[in-house]
């Protein structure tokens, strides 16, 4: 029959062997046993089929084979028609609107079964995308927690009902909490091996490793449409860099939704297009065929394990079933192709081949999917019956439960103890940035140019880099390279490695060199960063801290040196944004911001990084400012000033210009933009009944919109005149010192808005 013809014992061409060649490791059939088996399992019964595997080596070489024994043979078709089938029931569930969405992982059964047994859980690292059903099943995920998943119940384990459906992750497997943007789960799973990594280098760390392995590997999987992201190549740029353990599985089913491969991908295969990456262990699959696929990825595992580099599996399936269930793959694919695909269809051809290797009858068969059917209904049941989460939990787990960067335990500002010569905000930065290294052996810091020499054999003779700033200088030679170090120039790169990190407990301080470049990271910031640990329902978290150097007023800064969209990330929930104006709070707001357990945007304004006005004192190695205090710079009784960042000292200008007409303004920095400070904003308002809210970002749309809105609406009774604004024009910041003048927010225009409010 058609089905079994397909699985002939064939002979690689060239284009199916192996590479690199220096990198192969030929495993011995006790090896190839033992990687098949990822959870303890009786002992195969005598080999009963036998299945080719790759050989480096010319085509004319005999193939290697893979042996099983009919009992895991059998497991394996059972887990191929439990997958399907529940894609089946969920398909059935959606037509009956008893849940939301749909997205099929059919077709791709076959090698992701096989992953999921050279793989080991709990042990290994999972960033799977949605088509890998068969994977978690194989990994233990039940097809109950699968329908939880499904109908959004609370005791869902992959989201606890805040994701769509297919969205996998689980704790107890190690399948780390995955998303719906295609791509971003690779440069974290580039992460996550990096941990392991640095883990290994960092004798500090040695004792605290209780969740590494010396061999584990980091699965992480993408379709075909997925590699003509970005990201994805800036993922394999890294993991062969540094040799990471990383296993690629391309699932390629030749479709991203209806844009056939041939135009999403030069050539139409992008395994030939990534095969010069060095230190890349590269090979292809039938990825319908359990049998080939399983010896594929057992010599990929252990290639991984090996240390020699990471892995790339490019396997060739099918897309039996459209997209999702609001796709329709009729209207764009004949019908001559979509009848070959089911030529192909793995559960089938393998259920074939059990039935013409005498493994199992048509009846035996028969009985096993009777089984699994009854079984997926019961499921089914069960999870209909569950519970959803309640309406009141909807913001539990935006912030960290346990640690509370606005509590009275990171407020010791009180009790500062100013002690050494006046030092700038770069100054108490580095400082900042040298003790809690020290106190934390966790904490690591890279970022483009952060290290002072990227060649450590040229330390001793330069005077080193330590980030365009300076303000990570020195930072290399006193921690080392495994905890400083250079990162290519790719802010995606930086932030998705920096998830992928703190997912394993580390704790990533990076640094994205200008604010006017962190938008190739706003995937990873706004949709991996920010959410991780509520749409796990607190399984997850990513406590990065982002330092980024912001703003204008550099007279050449210009268009691409003086951004401070402030509003575009303080309006991103589960993200924390902090802005001192200074450099006694930029210490103490930088030790909370390393100590919480939240993501973190640091924002450090350029202009304000090495003015006489701002300086301090060393306050101590313990001090803290909390998010959401806010500080009176100066007292008053006319009117107040709300602002933060460098328009605090114009405000201070002004305020000092308006005194001599009699004026008295009380100007409050924020200090922290979100969480803000809505206690100290309501009780300036409520003394001088006047307000003025003064910021750098754009006028229209700006961060000073919320606080006056919000004033406007909870403090009405409060005002006596209008809430007044001071901001940049709203257009972009001109090279020409003339320009820029006119453009940003002076300490003229601040003392115009005073003495237009004190007149109202």
């Amino acid at each position: 029959m058609p089905d079994t013809k397909v699985l002939k014992l064939v002979p690689k061409t060239n284009a199916e062997v192996a590479k690199p060649a220096e990198g192969r490791a030929e495993q011995k059939p006790a090896e190839q046993n033992a990687a098949a088996v990822a959870r303890p399992a009786p002992q195969p019964a005598p080999v009963r089929v036998e299945a080719p595997a790759a050989k480096p080596g010319s085509e004319s070489q005999p193939a290697t084979r893979l042996k099983l024994s009919a009992e895991e043979m059998l497991k394996i078709y059972r887990t191929m028609y439990l997958s399907r089938r529940l894609d089946d029931k969920e398909i059935q569930l959606k037509n009956q609107n008893k849940i939301f969405f749909q997205i099929s992982g059919a077709g791709h059964e076959a090698v992701l079964v096989a992953a999921g047994m050279a793989l080991k859980p709990g042990y290994d690292w999972f960033y799977p995308y949605y088509r890998d059903r068969a994977l978690c099943l194989q990994l233990g995920m039940t097809p109950l927690e699968q329908l939880l998943s499904a109908v959004g119940a609370e005791k869902d384990p992959n989201s606890h009902g805040r994701q769509m459906p297919s969205h996998w992750g689980h704790k107890k497997l190690n399948i780390v909490s995955q998303s719906s943007p295609t791509g971003t789960q690779l440069l974290q799973a580039v992460g996550c091996a990096e941990a392991g990594y640095r883990f290994q280098l960092i004798k500090e760390l040695n004792k605290r490793a209780s969740n590494f392995q010396r061999d584990e590997v980091v699965y992480v999987s993408l379709g075909d449409g997925t590699s003509s992201e970005g990201e994805f190549w800036e993922a394999l740029n890294t993991a062969c860099n540094l040799k990471l353990p990383v296993l690629f599985l391309l699932e390629d089913n030749g479709y991203a939704i209806s844009v056939p491969v041939e135009v999403q991908t030069a050539g139409g295969d992008v395994s030939r297009l990534v095969e010069n990456f060095p230190n890349l262990y590269l090979q292809r699959c039938d990825g319908t065929d359990p049998i080939e696929s399983l010896g594929t990825m057992q010599k990929a595992v252990a290639y991984c394990r090996s240390r020699k580099g990471p892995a790339f599996i490019h396997a060739k399936v099918i897309r039996p079933y459209s997209h999702s269930l609001s796709d329709d793959e009729r209207l764009y694919r004949p019908d001559e192709e979509r009848t070959a695909d089911a030529e192909r269809d793995p559960v089938k051809r393998f259920g074939a081949l059990l039935i013409d290797e005498g493994i199992a009858d048509q009846e035996a068969l028969q009985k096993i999917k009777d089984e699994i059917d009854a079984a997926v209904n019961e499921a089914a049941d069960a999870a209909l019956a569950s519970a959803q989460p309640a309406p009141e939990t909807a913001k539990l787990y935006v912030y960290s439960p346990d640690v509370d960067p606005t509590s009275k335990t990171f407020d010791t500002e009180a009790r500062a103890q100013l002690t050494g010569n006046p030092g700038t905000m770069v100054d108490l930065i580095n400082r900042c940035l040298h003790t809690e290294m020290a106190r934390d052996p966790r904490v690591v810091v890279f970022g483009e140019d952060v290290a002072d020499c990227s060649r450590e054999e040229s330390l001793d003779k330069v005077k080193g880099k330590g980030g365009v700033f300076k303000v990570t200088a020195n930072l290399q030679r006193k921690f080392g390279s495994a905890r400083v170090f250079n990162s290519p120039l790719a802010e995606a790169n930086i932030v998705g490695r920096a998830i992928g990190m703190a997912t394993r407990g580390l704790k990533p301080v990076v640094e994205i060199q200008f604010f006017d470049y962190i938008w190739p990271a706003m995937h990873q910031i706004r949709n991996e960063l920010a959410l991780m640990r509520w749409r796990s329902g607190g399984d997850w978290s990513s406590p990065v801290v982002m330092r980024v150097p912001v703003g204008g007023y550099l007279k050449g800064g210009a268009v691409y040196h003086s951004q401070s969209g402030v509003s575009t990330f303080t309006q991103i929930p589960g993200l924390r944004v902090i802005y001192p104006s200074n450099a006694l709070d930029a210490n103490g707001l930088l030790r909370t911001s390393i100590r919480c357990d939240d993501p973190v945007l640091f924002l450090e304004h350029k202009h304000l990084y090495r003015q006489a006005y701002n300086k301090s004192q060393y306050p101590g190695d313990d001090f803290m400012i909390p998010f959401g205090k806010a500080k009176t710079v100066r007292e008053g009784k006319d009117l107040s000033i709300i602002t933060y960042g460098a328009l605090v000292q114009r405000s201070v200008v002004a305020a000092k210009q308006a005194e001599q007409q009699g004026i008295s303004v009380e100007i409050v920095d924020l200090r922290s933009l979100a969480p803000y400070d809505w206690d100290a904003i309501t009780a300036t308002v409520k003394k001088t009944s006047k307000v003025i809210v003064a910021h750098e970002d754009s006028l229209s749309f700006g961060y000073g919109a919320e606080i006056a809105a919000r004033i406007s609406g909870e403090l009405f009774e409060y005002l006596d005149a209008p809430v007044g604004r001071v901001a940049a024009m709203d257009t972009f910041v001109g090279y020409a010192p003339q320009l820029e003048e006119a453009i940003l927010p002076q300490a003229s225009d601040v003392l115009a808005a005073i003495t237009h409010l004190r007149n109202y």
